[in-house]
């Protein structure tokens, strides 16, 4: 089958997901007698509902830099693609769109919400006979994907976190009495970021707390546990998710969620530092790191950026072996040496599920992480890709939709 290709990028970017865009444009090259043009859909599944695509095949020079470039550069989208039954119009346009430009092959990359979408969109094409190959490619910084060993965005994610978290400790034991200093880590059902903490604690800087959504939270027995250390040390540093079930910090969010129903999320670090303020009378500082967490190409991992970009190559040549309605996956071989490979999960298996952190990795008194931790996280945060700066700055790979 011989035809063109349509990529989109979904939910919350990483600092890799255009590893994985240049993936896939780089094997539709190679894959000259199956494929013609590459066309990209701005703003994900909105892209191909309203027929916004442009296409790419002749761009050369700069794509290479998609490797150094964070953010959805194609633009992302959080739009819930309901049933066909509920509205049948979109599914009619996105067909509409797809025979517009001769669409065979279909890649969307993203998370848990996006490969739903793929698995609508598979089935549906399937049900009107529309011939096309629909692949979901991985992408979230929070890791939280079934069926794969790892995703694409976390390794980088984690090591800008363990880093951050060396640099904010030294800061802090530069004085002879610190703080407590506090540091909201995304993560909303699952901690895996930060657990990424963890591995500061290799080179002596970890944190001495660290709470997950995945054990129950006592207020009293944080307060005690962050009085004990401070006595101890004289500071206190703590990474704790934005999705611990914390009774105060969920208040300040109450009836907020986003179009896919999810708990929006945020604050619980400054409920946290008032909590500690008004038991111990002790001084605290919020770190709460927001999109830069996932947005720091200067330091993503050269394994995140190699894996990224070989997972978008995989994703085409399944695709032109004529797989449909599956997602690409990482199967972790070995950790020394490190080595992986692809494998292929249903969709249907994927979409809107989620992966927690083992309770194996968290210690009894679920206040921080195990060791073990480090044995699966620590070759994901490998490497650094020398290429990525011009005159000191980030040269990143600059893109505009034609009209």
């Amino acid at each position: 089958m011989k035809g063109n290709v349509l990529y989109g990028q979904s939910g919350g970017p990483s600092s890799v997901i255009n590893s994985s865009a240049l993936g896939v444009f780089l094997e539709a090259r190679r894959q000259r007698d199956k494929i013609d043009k590459i066309f990209v859909m701005k703003n994900g599944i909105v892209g191909a509902i309203k027929n916004q695509v442009c296409e790419i095949t002749s761009q050369n020079t700069d794509l290479l830099k998609l490797r150094h470039t964070s953010g959805a550069i194609f633009g992302s989208s959080r739009y819930k693609l309901d049933d066909c039954k509920i509205r049948p119009a979109e599914y009619l346009a996105i067909v509409k769109t797809l025979q517009a430009h001769n669409i065979r092959y279909f890649f969307l990359n993203g998370g848990n919400d996006s490969m739903d979408t793929c698995n609508k969109i598979n089935n549906y094409l399937q049900m009107v006979n529309y011939e096309c190959r629909v692949i979901g490619i991985p992408k979230t910084i929070d890791n939280d994907l079934v069926g794969i060993d790892h995703s694409p965005g976390y390794g980088s994610s984690a090591k800008f976190i363990a880093n951050l978290m060396i640099e904010l400790d030294l800061d802090n034991s530069s004085y002879p009495m610190g703080r407590v200093v506090i540091v909201e880590i995304m993560g909303r059902n699952a901690g895996w970021l930060a657990a990424s903490a963890k591995l500061a604690s290799i080179v002596g800087h970890g944190p001495d707390l660290i709470y997950v959504p995945e054990v129950s939270f006592d207020s009293q027995s944080f307060v005690d546990r962050v009085k004990k250390i401070y006595q101890t040390k004289n500071r206190v540093l703590i990474a704790v998710s934005e999705g611990i079930n914390y009774r105060e910090a969920c208040r300040l969010n109450i009836g907020q969620t986003d179009p896919f129903g999810h708990r929006v999320l945020g604050g619980v670090s400054y409920a946290l530092a008032s909590l500690i303020k008004e038991k111990l009378s002790l001084e605290t500082k919020v770190i709460n790191m927001g999109m830069a967490q996932r947005s720091a190409a200067r330091i993503s991992s050269l394994t995140d950026i190699r894996e990224a970009e070989m997972i978008g190559k995989e994703a085409v040549r399944q695709a032109c072996c004529g797989k449909t309605g599956k997602m690409i996956t990482i199967e972790r071989k070995s950790n020394i040496p490190y080595s992986t490979c692809f494998g292929l999960a249903d969709l249907e298996t994927v979409a809107n599920k989620e992966k927690r952190l083992p309770l194996t990795m968290i210690n009894k008194s679920g206040d921080n992480i195990n060791d073990g931790f480090i044995e699966y996280a620590l070759p994901l945060i490998q490497g650094e890709d020398q290429d990525r700066f011009d005159n000191g700055l980030l040269d990143t790979f600059n893109f505009v939709f034609s009209k």
